[in-house]
């Protein structure tokens, strides 16, 4: 009778205690579904389509997926830039990030505060296309061009935004330094919360320098500070495309800086053709997600 009444009071727990997880993560999960999951679906199934936004869609199957690799050059190229911005910028980028919160928490609290908002004060301005073009400027009135043309290292200015030996180069140097942003805070926040005690134990069981510290302790107890870190940094690196448009331009000269992100919008907002514009979207997505299970299982392996 009383393992009845026992079993009876543990089922009444486990459904009071899964009734609160759906009024709590119900809202959630249904505006992550609508939301997130849904049209990620919705694109998969329109990418199979010839569909212009004024008829209904008609299938095709994965003809739009085989006029990308076979009978599209400019999606080659696009490919072929978004590979090197993201390959350079991604982990340099990432790189820099902790390198900058490292030292940064290592120097006192008031200090600290100041130096996080510098490091983290390109992120927050709207208006640093602006600045970047009157930077990088094609004429002598570009603060770039006046500086180099004063200490006469060059002649006449260089057209950074339309000359495709400068662009890429450029555009690496703007996106690197856009990147120390909320990286940057997360890789902050983490080393804050690392347990202090845990370095006095690692000296007693061996541990002798600071880079050791780092990769034994350290790093291993912000791998998820780490893993959301990398995440911000490879969706940027590959959905890179506003900062160039306000720089270089749209479409950049010669597809010096066409992006896949710029084929999408381009087939997606300028022509209409949303089967084919899903199916860059769908392709973008699948290397995204290989790309975060990549630095996933890099960063599992930390202090092992």
């Amino acid at each position: 009778m009383k393992n009845n009444v026992k079993s009876a009071s543990l089922k009444k727990a486990n459904r009071s205690r899964a009734m609160s997880l759906v009024v709590f993560l119900g809202p959630f999960l249904l505006v992550f579904f609508v939301f997130t999951i849904l049209p990620v679906l919705v694109s998969i199934l329109v990418s199979l389509t010839n569909f212009n936004m004024l008829e209904m869609p008609g299938f095709v199957g994965l003809d739009n997926y085989a006029k990308l690799f076979l009978n599209d050059s400019v999606f080659t190229t696009a490919i072929q830039n978004t590979m090197i911005i993201s390959v350079i910028t991604g982990p340099v980028g990432y790189l820099l990030c902790f390198g900058f919160a490292w030292l940064v928490n290592e120097i006192p609290p008031k200090p600290r505060a100041f130096m996080t908002l510098l490091f983290y004060a390109p992120s927050l301005s709207g208006g640093m296309s602006a600045v970047w073009a009157l930077l990088f400027s094609n004429d002598s009135v570009g603060y770039i061009n006046a500086w180099l043309q004063e200490f006469d290292i060059i002649s006449e200015p260089i057209r950074w935004t339309v000359d495709t030996d400068y662009m890429m180069p450029v555009c690496i140097i703007i996106i690197l330094w856009q990147s120390l942003g909320t990286t940057f805070l997360t890789f902050i926040a983490g080393l804050q919360t690392v347990n202090r005690s845990l370095y006095e134990a690692g000296a007693v069981d061996g541990i002798k320098n600071r880079w050791q510290e780092l990769y034994f302790i350290t790093l291993p107890e912000m791998r998820g500070q780490l893993m959301f870190g990398a995440i911000l940094a490879i969706t940027g690196a590959f959905g890179v495309d506003g900062i160039i448009t306000g720089i270089f331009g749209f479409p950049t000269q010669n597809y010096a800086l066409h992006t896949i992100m710029h084929h999408l919008h381009d087939y997606g907002n300028v022509r209409y053709e949303m089967g084919y514009a899903c199916a860059i979207a769908t392709l973008l997505f699948l290397i995204s997600i290989i790309a975060n299970r990549v630095v996933q299982f890099l960063l599992d392996r930390v202090g092992k």
